[in-house]
C-alpha cells in the first residue's frame, strides 16, 4: 500500500473523531445547556445536512482545484470551527458552528477518496478506499472513546478542543507528506449510467440511516441496556471500531473480488441482526451485569461490522463507473449525511416519545425497509454485465 495513504487515513481518522466527538457526552452536554438529549442531538443533524446541502456545491465549484488543496481547506476550516463549538456560550450558538463544521467534512470526505483512488493501481482501489475509511474505523477505536474520557475530566468542551487537536495533527502530515494530487479530468465519451449509479446512492443512504438511528444515542442505549454512564461508554464505542476493522477487511476483499448486490444485500441482513440484539438488550433479555454488558457489546460490534463491509463496496463501484468524479463522491457525501440525518431524528423521535427502548426497534423498523428496498430496486447481476457490455 502507498504509505501516503496513511496520511489521508489520518484525514478522515480527525473528521470522523471531530463529527462524532460528543455523542458519548450527549447527556451531559444537553444539561449542561438546558435541552433535552433528544433535542442535543439535533447537533448531528445540523452537522450532516449542511454536510449534505454544501457537499456537492462544493465539489462543483472546486472541481478542478487540486485534492490537496481541499483536504487542506477542510481541515483548517474543522480546526477553527472546533475550537469556536468549545467556547460556544449557549445551545443556539453552538448548533450554527455544528451546522458549519459539516461544511469541513463535505470538503475534505471527497477529496481524500478521490486522491485515495488516484494514489494506486485500480486492481488495488477497493483496499484504498478501505484504508482511508478506516480513518473512520480508527476514530471510533481511539478517537471518540478518548474525546468521551477527555469530556468526562474537563467537561464536554474539552472534546471539542481535542477534536481540534486532531485535526492540526492531520493537517501537519497533510502539509509535509501528501503530494500535489490534480483533480481528475473531465469525463469523455458516453454518459454516467444512471440505472447502475442511483442504487448505490440508494444503499449509502439507508446503510447510513438505519446505522444512525441508534448510533448517536449509544450513551443512553449503553445506559439502559449494560448499566454503565461516564467514561466507561468509552468502551463500549471502541467497539464500533473493532467492528469496523472487520467490515473494512471484508469489504476491501469483497471490493477488489468486484462485489456487489448479494453483498450488500448480506450486509443489511447482519444490520437487522444487529438492531435485534440492542432491541434484546435494552428490554433486559439478559441477566443483570457482564451479561448484559455483552450483548450490547455485541450489538456494537455487529452493526459496524455489517455497515463498513458495505461502504468500501459501493465507493469502488462508485469509482469506476464514474471515473471518479468529484461531484459523484462528493453526492455519495451528501447521501450519508442524509441518511445520517433522518437516522438521527429517527431516534431522537423515538426516544422523546417512547424511551430508550424504542431507539432499537425504530432502527431495527428501518434495517428492514432497506432490506426489503433494496431486493427490488438493486440490479441483478445479469442487468450489470448487460449494461458494462
Amino acid at each position: 500500500m502507498n504509505p501516503r495513504i496513511y496520511v489521508l487515513t489520518m484525514v478522515t481518522f480527525a473528521f470522523g473523531s471531530g463529527a462524532f466527538i460528543f455523542a458519548g457526552l450527549l447527556e451531559t452536554l444537553a444539561a449542561d445547556l438546558g435541552v433535552t438529549t433528544a433535542v442535543a442531538g439535533q447537533l448531528q443533524t445540523a452537522f450532516v445536512l449542511t454536510s449534505a446541502v454544501l457537499g456537492p456545491i462544493a465539489a462543483w465549484l472546486f472541481g478542478r482545484v487540486d485534492r490537496k488543496l481541499m483536504v487542506i481547506a477542510g481541515l483548517s476550516l474543522g480546526l477553527a470551527l472546533h475550537v469556536a463549538c468549545a467556547l460556544t456560550p449557549n445551545f443556539e450558538a453552538l448548533l450554527a458552528l455544528r451546522a458549519l463544521a459539516g461544511l469541513a467534512g463535505a470538503m475534505s470526505g471527497p477529496a481524500a477518496s478521490v486522491a485515495a483512488a488516484s494514489l494506486v493501481p485500480p486492481e488495488r482501489r477497493g483496499s484504498a478506499l478501505a484504508m482511508v475509511s478506516g480513518g473512520m474505523t480508527l476514530a471510533f477505536v481511539v478517537g471518540i472513546p478518548i474525546g468521551s474520557v477527555v469530556g468526562n475530566l474537563f467537561g464536554w468542551r474539552a472534546t471539542f478542543l481535542f477534536a481540534a487537536g486532531l485535526s492540526a495533527l492531520a493537517l501537519v502530515g497533510v502539509l509535509a507528506f501528501l503530494p500535489r494530487v490534480p483533480a481528475p479530468p473531465k469525463r469523455e465519451g458516453g454518459s454516467v449510467p444512471l440505472g447502475l449509479v442511483w442504487p448505490l446512492y440508494l444503499t449509502t443512504f439507508l446503510a447510513f440511516a438505519a446505522n444512525m438511528t441508534l448510533n448517536l444515542y449509544i450513551a443512553p442505549i449503553v445506559r439502559v441496556g449494560a448499566g454503565v454512564t461516564g467514561a466507561g461508554v468509552g468502551a463500549f464505542q471502541s467497539m464500533i471500531g473493532v467492528g469496523s476493522v472487520v467490515g473494512l477487511w471484508l469489504g476491501a476483499r469483497a471490493a477488489d473480488r468486484q462485489g456487489g448486490r448479494n453483498w450488500i444485500l448480506q450486509g443489511f441482513v447482519i444490520q437487522a441482526t444487529a438492531m435485534s440484539i440492542h432491541f434484546a438488550a435494552t428490554h433486559h433479555l439478559a441477566p443483570v451485569g457482564w451479561p448484559s454488558a455483552a450483548l450490547v457489546a455485541l450489538g456494537i460490534f455487529v452493526a459496524a461490522t455489517a455497515l463498513f463491509s458495505i461502504t468500501p463496496v459501493v465507493q469502488a463501484r462508485l469509482i469506476e463507473l464514474t471515473g471518479g468524479a468529484p461531484v459523484a463522491l462528493a453526492l455519495n457525501g451528501s447521501v450519508i449525511s442524509v441518511g445520517q440525518a433522518l437516522g438521527s431524528a429517527m431516534g431522537g423521535a423515538a426516544l422523546a416519545s417512547f424511551g430508550v427502548p424504542a431507539i432499537p426497534a425504530a432502527a431495527l423498523s428501518m434495517s428492514l425497509a432497506a432490506l426489503l428496498t433494496l431486493l427490488f430496486v438493486f440490479p441483478r447481476p445479469k442487468a450489470v454485465a448487460a449494461v458494462n457490455t
